[in-house]
C-alpha cells in the first residue's frame, strides 16, 4: 500500500518556514517491490471508465503477439518517485510551480512563496510573464531546492481538449528542458493542471505521465530522479493507479498495462497527433519505376514468408476492418465524417417535426464522451444544487429484488418552465455519478406525467452522452410505471432509429404490485398522487392501500 514515511531534518535543522526537510532517500521509489497496486483486481472487460475506454491501440503487433509501447524497464522506474506531500520541503535541484500568465504570488501553487520568502516574488515580477505551455526559472530562495521553474497550464474546453493536451505536454517538457539547460539533475513537480482552469484530474494525468515516460527515455543519462507529488488524495489515487501503466515494474504490469492504455498514447513525445494536419507527400504521377521485374513474385513471396513466421491473427489484424479505417487517407476520413453527419441530420428529421426534439447528429467518440463527463463533474462539484433537489424530480432509492442501487426519476415533477435545463442537466449528473460506477436500475414514475410539459427526446439524448459508456454499460433496467401510447411510441421510436442499448432495457409496468416484483415497497419512497394514480387506472383491482403508511397489499 501507498504511505507516507518518516521525515527526518537535514543536518537536524528544518527550512526557514518550520518545516522539515526531506531527502530523496526518504522518497519512495517507483521500483521499490512494496508498492503493487489493485489492477489485479479490476475486471478487464469493465474498464469503460475512468480511462477513455482502454484499448490495445497503445500496442504494436509482432510476430509473437503485442508489445506494449511502454515496456518495462528497471533503468527508468528507478528514477521515478511518487511523494504525498507538497515539492516545496524535497530537496531536489528544482521544483515546479503552476502559476498564471503573469508569475504573480495569487495564483501560484499553495504554499509556494510562503516558504520560499519574498525574494521570490520579487524575482517574477522581473521576468515579464510567462505564455502558455512555456517556463521560466528562477531561484529557490529559502527552499531546500536549488531552482523554481514555473510554467502556465492551459485552460480546458471539451471542444479544443486537443489543443488542452499538447499543451499541456509542452509545459513539463518545457519544464525539462530548463532543467537540462541548467545542469540539474532532479526534479519535483506537483500537477500542473488546476481545476480552476477545469482540467479533468485523470485525463491530465495521462498526460504527464505519459510525457514523463517519453522524455526519460530519451534523456536518461542526464536526469536522476523525477518526484510526482500529490497533495490530495484523489491525485494520490489517479497516479498509484496510471502510473504502471506508462512505467510496469514486472512483465505481469506490462501485460495489464496492455488492457488498459487509453486508445491515444501521443507520439514519440507524448504530444496527442492530428493526422488531418500532417502533410502528406504523394508520387509524381506518371513516374515509372526502376526495376518492374520486382512486381509480383516478390510480393508473393513476403506474403508466404510472414505467412511461415508469423500466426494468421497477424494478417488477420490487418485485414480487419476497423484496423484499416486507420490507414484512410485522413482527408477521406474527414469527407466520410461530414456525409455521416448530414445523413443523420436528414434522417432523424421527423422526430423533431413530431415534437420529440432533435435526436440527430452522430454518436460521440469514447475520448469526446469521456471528455464532456469529466467537464460536467467538475462543473457539478462547485454547485449548489439545493432547489432542484427540493423538487424531487431525481433521488435515491434503497436497492431492487437483486441488491442494485436505485435511482428514482418523477415524470409529474419536472416544470419545465422553472427549471434552467443546464442546471438540471449538471445535477442529474451529479446524482447519478455514484451509481453508475457499478450495475444499477431505474424506476420511473410516469404516473400523471402528461399533465406537465415533458422534457424532449433531444435533452434525454443529450443526459445519456454525457453519462456515457459506464452507464450504458452499467444499467441494469428502467421500469416504467403506468407508461402512455405516446411514451410507448417515443421510445419504440429510440430503439429503432436512435439507440437499441439504453432504451431496450425499459420494462413497463402497468401497476404498483408488478413493479414490487422488482424493486420491494420499503425500497422505494413514492409520492401520494402515484398511489392515487394507481387505482383511478387500475380501478383499486387488486390493491389496498393504507393512508397512514402508503403501503400497498394485495387484498385477500
Amino acid at each position: 500500500m501507498y504511505r507516507p514515511v518518516p521525515i527526518t531534518t537535514r543536518g537536524g535543522e528544518p527550512t526557514d518556514s518550520g518545516d522539515p526537510v526531506v531527502t530523496l532517500d526518504q522518497v519512495p521509489r517507483w521500483s521499490n517491490a512494496e508498492f503493487r497496486y489493485a489492477h489485479e483486481n479490476e475486471d478487464p472487460t469493465n474498464s469503460c471508465f475512468p480511462d477513455p475506454l482502454a484499448s490495445a491501440s497503445g500496442s504494436e503487433f509482432n510476430g509473437s503477439g503485442i508489445v506494449s509501447k511502454f515496456p518495462m524497464d528497471h533503468e527508468i522506474n528507478s528514477k521515478i518517485y511518487l511523494w504525498r506531500g507538497d515539492p516545496w520541503n524535497l530537496e531536489v535541484d528544482a521544483v515546479v510551480n503552476s502559476t498564471n500568465e503573469n508569475l504573480d504570488e495569487a495564483h501560484s501553487s499553495p504554499g509556494l512563496h510562503a516558504s520560499a520568502g519574498p525574494g521570490l516574488a520579487e524575482e517574477c515580477a522581473t521576468l515579464g510573464g510567462c505564455r502558455t505551455g512555456m517556463a521560466k526559472v528562477t531561484n529557490a530562495y529559502d527552499l531546500p531546492a536549488r531552482r523554481v521553474i514555473h510554467t502556465v497550464g492551459p485552460k480546458y474546453a471539451v471542444k479544443y481538449h486537443i489543443a488542452a493536451e499538447n499543451a499541456l505536454s509542452h509545459c513539463y517538457r518545457s519544464c525539462f528542458e530548463l532543467l537540462i539547460e541548467n545542469g540539474l539533475k532532479s526534479i519535483a513537480m506537483d500537477c500542473i493542471y488546476t481545476e480552476a482552469k477545469s482540467y479533468p484530474r485523470e485525463p491530465a494525468a495521462h498526460v504527464a505521465i505519459r510525457t514523463v515516460r517519453r522524455f526519460i527515455e530519451k534523456q536518461k543519462d542526464k536526469v536522476e530522479a523525477i518526484v510526482f507529488c500529490t497533495t490530495t488524495s484523489q491525485d494520490t489515487e489517479i497516479y498509484k493507479r496510471l502510473l504502471p501503466l506508462y512505467f510496469p515494474r514486472d512483465k505481469h504490469e506490462e501485460e495489464v498495462a496492455l488492457l488498459k492504455l487509453p486508445a491515444d498514447v501521443g507520439d514519440e513525445n507524448g504530444e496527442t497527433t492530428i493526422d488531418e494536419r500532417k502533410i502528406r507527400i504523394k508520387p509524381l504521377p506518371n513516374v515509372k519505376k526502376s526495376n518492374p521485374r520486382i512486381s509480383q513474385a516478390s510480393v508473393d513471396l513476403s506474403v508466404s514468408n510472414v505467412g511461415l513466421t508469423r500466426s494468421s491473427s497477424y494478417l488477420d489484424a490487418f485485414l480487419d476492418p476497423a484496423f484499416m479505417s486507420l490507414i484512410k487517407d485522413p482527408d477521406q476520413r474527414r469527407k466520410e465524417q461530414w456525409e455521416k453527419t448530414a445523413q443523420a441530420q436528414t434522417s432523424w428529421n421527423f422526430f423533431k417535426m413530431f415534437g420529440y426534439g432533435d435526436v440527430a447528429g452522430p454518436p460521440l467518440s469514447a475520448a469526446e464522451e469521456y471528455s464532456l463527463h469529466s467537464r460536467y463533474i467538475a462543473k457539478a462539484n462547485t454547485l449548489n444544487f439545493s432547489e432542484i433537489a427540493e423538487m424531487k424530480i431525481v433521488y435515491r432509492g434503497g436497492v431492487d429484488s437483486e441488491g442494485r442501487p436505485v435511482m428514482v426519476v418523477v415524470g409529474a415533477h419536472f416544470l419545465l418552465r422553472c427549471l434552467d435545463l443546464e442546471r438540471f442537466i449538471i445535477h442529474v449528473v451529479k446524482e447519478f455519478e455514484p451509481l453508475i460506477q457499478k450495475p444499477y436500475s431505474i424506476v420511473y414514475f410516469h404516473s400523471a406525467a402528461t399533465l406537465q410539459m415533458q422534457p424532449d427526446l433531444g435533452l434525454m439524448k443529450r443526459i445519456q452522452q454525457i453519462l456515457g459508456r459506464k452507464h450504458r454499460h452499467n444499467l441494469h433496467a428502467i421500469y416504467v410505471l403506468h407508461p402512455t401510447f405516446g411514451l410507448k411510441s417515443a421510445v419504440f421510436g429510440l430503439q429503432l432509429c436512435v439507440d437499441n442499448v439504453v432504451w431496450k432495457k425499459i420494462v413497463y409496468v402497468d401497476r404498483l404490485l408488478q413493479l414490487f416484483r422488482y424493486v420491494p415497497r420499503e425500497q422505494l419512497t413514492i409520492p401520494d398522487f402515484v398511489f392515487q394514480h394507481d387505482l383511478e387506472v387500475n380501478g383499486g383491482k387488486g390493491l389496498i392501500v393504507d393512508p397512514r403508511t402508503k403501503y400497498v397489499y394485495q387484498r385477500p
